[in-house]
């Protein structure tokens, strides 16, 4: 592909910054599903950076790349479908485009419906900043049997006009020309003031008739293009239909997802048996003390074991619901869930999240990145701690079925209804800061087109996602993990001697108003390090079985042949259902927790909704423990 689309000619200011920092700055700019992400992955790969923007919280994407020995810095601005509606996104990336901050806005429109893809090209015309415009998606396009003439496009914008695919590297050749020697702003652009907040519907239809006149005789449509509703489109929109055909696809996608994750599971549990032995019998040899012996094998181990199964997690989900993204099937999904998902002050896309919490928090932590704006993707994030992962949904009816005989059929239901009134609850607490009322829309996203996936920017992207959760969860779970240790730890393996021993008999008079003893206040805690770690430490703590920090982190479930005899027997009823119920709702698990303060950079509301959840599973505890103690 030539440049032969490319118009020259620079104004002045084109390229100071670039003498200024050693980088020319590249600013990416275009509508949600537009490919933006994907050209800004394949540019930077893992030189990239992800943060909020100063005092806002809003992410800010950077990456930097080079060509021809010169740099660049790409700056990734936050998707959305104007620069005049008055988001904190749409603020945020009209003012760092007007302020200069930017030496090249390269805009991206989707080739197959430009009718509709250009309103961002509208909004961002009269600002008056060199750019170039990338037509993505031009091979969907020419399925559909449209053809689009770049060149005239290019004539009366005066910038240049790249017939492109994002995730195809062999068409990146136009595109770095175009960056090389681009510089020129787009010539009659519509008249109208984007930043005003009068006439609105004026300026609407200045912007879509300024569209209409680029585009006439610039794009032609052979037959066969009329968009016809496949049978399976009229099953994937249809409002019951529809939403049962995602949930079922939801579903599969996570039993896939779970594929990689065991098999990096079962490899890293190996690897970590094997090696631990002689890593201990090398650590004694050496004089190592066996504090810290037991801090290098059982601490930093578990902690790279636990980072890299998080990432393995990851990076399944990343890549079955990425690619259901990338087919176009996500957009019907949040299509058709968009009115349930208003009644918590979020929009249709947030549903998958949720499917994706059924398997594991981690990974719906991670799908939130679906989400337009950063106040809906922390507010997701706060509902989805309240959807049973996995690793409850294996303890809990252990537990019940202890305790409870077929009742704990009663009680899983219970979990669930529990679950719903909890993020109805949680919406009602978060949402008026997160979310607005004033800023609460109904969705705004086109249906793109069903195309064929683009395998190797799907796995580039994914590479990049699980390797970005493995250094931030490392870093965060090796801190917690230490502190817990030394709690723990204890030299005779005796638990009466571990501090964490000495604080809980201290405060069980106080635990024991919430309707929890001190072990079961000990269970509490280690839940929120890992749900699995339960079953193991109630069995450290009852029977005397192994030490509390190696029970607190082992994966398996199994636990002494009478365990179940003796928890019955040392536990009531009452304590036993509070129990549960506290465990189900408190806090994830540590891993959990640091997915989510990576993915919304904000130690604040990470340890606010934190602190959320210990206090009303606490709260459910006690309710839970009077109520039922007087009836059993």
């Amino acid at each position: 592909m030539s440049c032969e689309y490319c118009e020259e000619g620079k104004t002045p200011e084109a390229g100071d910054k670039a003498s200024k920092t050693g980088a020319r700055v590249v600013a990416l700019l275009g509508q949600p599903n537009s490919g933006k992400s994907t050209l800004f992955n394949t540019l930077t790969g893992g030189r990239q950076h992800v943060g909020n923007w100063p005092g806002k919280t809003v992410e800010k994407k950077e990456g930097r790349f080079q060509h021809k020995g010169r740099p660049y810095l790409v700056a990734d601005l936050p998707g959305s479908y104007s620069l005049s509606a008055g988001s904190e996104e749409e603020i945020v990336t009209r003012d760092y485009i007007a302020g200069g901050e930017a030496d090249l806005v390269c805009i991206l429109a989707d080739a197959s419906q430009l009718e509709r893809s250009l309103y961002m090209l509208a909004d961002f015309a009269p600002l008056n900043v060199p750019a170039i415009l990338l037509l993505n998606m031009t091979d969907v396009a020419k399925g559909k049997g449209i053809d689009v003439d770049a060149k005239l496009l290019a004539e009366r914008l005066g910038i240049p006009v790249i017939p492109f695919v994002a995730s195809d590297r062999k068409a990146y050749g136009a595109f770095y020309d175009a960056i090389e020697r681009a510089g020129a702003v787009i010539k009659n652009p519509p008249l109208f003031d984007p930043a005003a907040e009068s006439d609105v519907l004026a300026a609407a239809e200045i912007k879509f008739q300024w569209i209409e006149a680029l585009l006439d005789g610039a794009v032609q449509k052979t037959k066969g293009s009329a968009a016809v509703l496949s049978r399976f489109d009229r099953v994937a929109t249809s409002r019951v239909r529809g939403k049962l055909l995602a949930i079922g696809i939801g579903l599969a996608g996570l039993a896939a997802a779970m594929i990689p994750f065991g098999l990096i599971s079962t490899i890293t549990n190996a690897l970590s048996s094997f090696i631990g032995p002689p890593a201990t019998a090398f650590l004694h040899s050496t004089g190592l003390g066996p504090f810290w012996t037991a801090l290098v094998v059982s601490g930093v181990l578990n902690t790279f074991v636990f980072s890299i199964q998080m990432a393995g997690f990851v990076f399944g989900i990343t890549f079955v619901f990425g690619l259901l993204e990338d087919v176009g099937y996500m957009a019907r999904v949040s299509f058709v869930f968009d009115g349930v998902m208003s009644k918590l002050g979020l929009q249709g896309k947030a549903i998958m999240p949720f499917f994706v919490s059924l398997g594991c928090t981690i990974g719906g932590a991670a799908a939130t990145r679906v989400i337009d704006t950063w106040g809906q993707r922390v507010l997701a994030m706060a509902l989805l701690w309240a959807v049973p992962c996995a690793a409850i949904l294996s303890i809990v009816p252990v537990l019940a079925g202890v305790f409870f005989g077929w009742g704990a059929l009663l009680v899983m239901l219970g979990i669930f209804a529990f679950m719903i009134l909890h993020m109805m609850v949680t919406a009602k607490v978060f949402g008026g800061g997160l979310v607005p009322e004033k800023d609460r829309t109904g969705m705004i996203m086109e249906l793109p087109p069903y195309h064929k996936a683009k395998w190797g920017a799907l796995f580039q992207t994914t590479v990049i996602r699980a390797k970005d959760i493995f250094l931030r969860a490392f870093r965060v779970i090796f801190v917690i993990t230490v502190i817990f240790f030394c709690l723990t730890w204890t030299a005779d393996g005796n638990v009466e001697n571990s501090i964490i021993y000495k604080v809980g008999s201290f405060i069980e008079p106080v635990t024991r108003f919430f309707g929890l003893g001190w072990q079961l206040f000990i269970a509490f805690i280690a839940a929120a390090f890992a749900k699995e770690a339960v079953l193991g430490v109630l069995n450290a703590l009852y029977l005397g079985s192994g030490g509390v920090f190696e029970s607190s982190f082992s994966k398996s479930t199994e636990t002494a042949a009478n365990f179940g005899a003796v928890i019955s027997e040392a536990i009531s009823k009452p304590e036993a259902l509070a129990f549960i119920f506290a465990v189900s709702f408190t806090v994830p698990c540590l891993m959990a927790m640091a997915a989510t303060y990576t993915e919304n950079h904000s130690l604040k509301w990470t340890l606010r909704i934190a602190g959320y959840y210990v206090g009303t599973a606490l709260l459910l505890s006690l309710v839970i423990f009077h109520v039922s103690s007087l009836f059993f």
